[in-house]
């Protein structure tokens, strides 16, 4: 299996240059996308990433930049591109956040940006554990809900996963938020373009 290489924006930036044929494959959900994405990256979301690793893997795809929102998540689809055999593949480090602080040229939507998904999360877990502790007062048995929220967020910190951010991934504020992902569309997209440079 190979390594996947991390990159930062300003050798990302310099890479697309130098190599036309690179992909930049974004894997947040569409409405995360539709707020702000790289310039000429493809949306592919994680949960759907699998399905579809076969065309991304294929050898007239050069080389694969996985993108997200901060490089959890890319590191999740690295992964999973690595077992499909895919070796040319890099992690935007830092993700999304870490090219607009860098002050790069980001596409952005016209009107206000969906929440991207670590902010739902924060949301959904903070609005639990007030809400169970506030209630604990009258049900006691109200802070062992808390606990669990609290226990969970602590394995998906140990284990890079999270159930929660899995779960609203596919709430359809967020696969139909500003135009979902028409993901046939985009993997023909991707191969076409790809053997055209090849």
């Amino acid at each position: 299996m190979a390594t996947a290489t991390t990159l930062r924006p300003v050798d990302l930036d310099r890479l697309r240059s130098e190599h036309p044929e690179l992909r930049i494959v974004d894997v947040r959900t569409p409405g995360e996308f539709a707020g702000r994405h790289i310039p000429g990256s493809y949306n592919v979301p994680l949960p759907q990433l699998a399905e579809h690793r076969t065309e991304l893997t294929a050898e007239s795809t050069g080389p694969v930049v996985l993108v997200c929102e901060s490089g959890r998540r890319a590191g999740q689809a690295e992964r999973q591109l690595a077992d499909a055999g895919l070796d040319r593949v890099h992690v935007l480090d830092g993700g999304v956040a870490a090219w607009e602080s860098t002050g790069l040229q980001l596409v952005r939507s016209a009107g206000a940006a969906p929440w991207g998904l670590e902010r739902q999360v924060r949301l959904v877990a903070g609005s639990i554990v007030a809400t169970s502790i506030a209630a604990s007062t009258i049900w006691p048995s109200a802070r062992y809900v808390a606990g669990f929220v609290g226990a969970g967020l602590t394995f998906a910190a140990l284990t890079d996963t999270c159930a929660m951010g899995m779960a609203l991934a596919k709430l359809p504020y967020n696969t139909r938020q500003r135009g979902s992902c028409d993901l046939p569309v985009v993997v023909s997209q991707i191969t076409e373009t790809s053997e055209d440079r090849s």
